[in-house]
């Protein structure tokens, strides 16, 4: 694969397309295409489904899940496998059929998650400090933009049929590490790899990133 590669960038819980607001101008300056699909959020099942429906026609793309999404990339790679030429997770939650994401973390991250949605549906968005943002204009940007999550998305299981197997992997996995996203991708057969920088690295350090992923998925490739 050459650096004219499709990305197709996918968003965690509680953020949108601007997530990759700085990645996308580096990966477009190597010379990949992107596309940022929105999740809707009505669930897990409904989030794949936007992935498929963003999903070019007759060409193969790189999918790549930053935490929550790393299920949904898995599930929309699952249902498509022929047109995905390799799925990588950016700290990236992963699981076999059946899982959750709450059923994947701890108790109490768990605990905490629903304390927070009450008797309601959606989940309020943690401060950007969560996140591992401290820089104050960055957490500033980033607090403006995030969203309440559907509850539904963390409780939702994933759907696999096994068909994900057959496409390539890498988790990339930020260090220092906040939940065991490296365990998660070996678990699901993919090489690991290692990233410096907190959770919401894209936002922190967009660049690092873009070389990541073009390194990944564009191996022996020197980016333009």
């Amino acid at each position: 694969m050459s650096p004219a590669a499709t990305f197709v960038l996918v968003h965690g819980a509680w953020h949108g397309p601007w997530a990759w607001h700085g990645v996308v101008p580096h990966l477009h300056a190597a010379g990949a295409r992107t596309i940022t699909p929105e999740l809707g959020g009505g669930g897990l099942h409904d989030d794949a489904g936007a992935v498929l429906d963003a999903l070019p026609d007759g060409e193969n793309v790189v999918l790549v899940g930053h935490s929550y999404a790393g299920l949904v990339v898995r599930e929309a790679a699952d249902a498509r496998p022929g047109a995905v030429e390799h799925v990588i997770l950016l700290d990236g939650w992963a699981g076999p059929d059946g899982a959750s994401l709450l059923g994947l973390a701890p108790a109490s991250f768990g605990a905490a998650i629903r304390a927070a949605a009450g008797d309601g549906t959606l989940i309020p968005a943690p401060p950007p400090a969560a996140f591992g943002v401290t820089d104050p204009d960055q957490a500033a940007w980033l607090a403006e933009r995030l969203r309440p999550q559907p509850l539904r998305t963390f409780t939702e299981p994933t759907r696999l049929t096994g068909a994900v197997g057959r496409v390539p992997g890498t988790a990339v996995h930020c260090r220092p590490p906040t939940y065991p996203f490296e365990r998660f991708g070996k678990s699901a057969g993919y090489a690991t790899r290692a990233l410096d920088g907190p959770h919401d690295v894209p936002l922190t350090d967009p660049e690092l990133v873009a070389r990541t992923l073009l390194e990944v998925a564009c191996p022996g490739e020197s980016p333009r």
